[in-house]
């Protein structure tokens, strides 16, 4: 929930979110609940803004998937307004990422405080300041929440 005032009064709004997951390689369901099967080690762009909409934040996130000796890396790369970044994370550093290719561990903030990347649990959490949520569990699983508002103004992989 948010606080807004409405008529000079505070008022409680209720924030609801979108999600569209991916379990392993080739399974993913997008916000509108659909779901789809890619085969293959790939690069996909999962979401963007498509609406021409100034107003609307700008981002983009990408996941690729790489088999490499002894271990899985995935990169997950993540584009708002100020910045341009890739995560990679490695399957044997649970509670680490590299941000452009520097270790680094969690917690930390980016661009003066615009994203958030922490663990939560089994989870890498990356949060934007507009409520863009995504969450990685360093092996297979990405779920990527957004607010409703925002599900019908993107395209795809994970369109509406």
């Amino acid at each position: 929930e948010r606080c807004e005032m409405v008529d000079g009064q505070p008022e409680f709004i209720q924030e609801t979110f979108s999600t569209c997951r991916l379990a392993g390689r080739p399974h993913y369901r997008s916000f509108n609940g659909k779901a789809s099967v890619f085969m293959g080690i790939c690069a996909y762009n999962l979401t963007t803004i498509c609406d021409p909409n100034p107003t609307l934040p700008a981002f983009s996130a990408e996941v690729k998937k790489e088999e490499k000796v002894n271990s899985k890396v995935s990169s997950i790369g993540f584009i708002t307004n100020h910045i341009d970044i890739t995560i990679t994370t490695v399957l044997s550093e649970n509670g680490m990422v590299r941000v452009s290719s520097h270790h680094s561990c969690l917690p930390m903030s980016l661009s003066h405080g615009e994203l958030h990347i922490y663990q939560k649990g089994k989870f890498m959490l990356i949060q934007s300041n507009f409520k863009l949520k995504v969450l990685y569990n360093w092996h297979d699983h990405l779920v990527i929440k957004l607010l409703t508002a925002l599900s019908g103004k993107v395209c795809r992989m994970c369109r509406n």
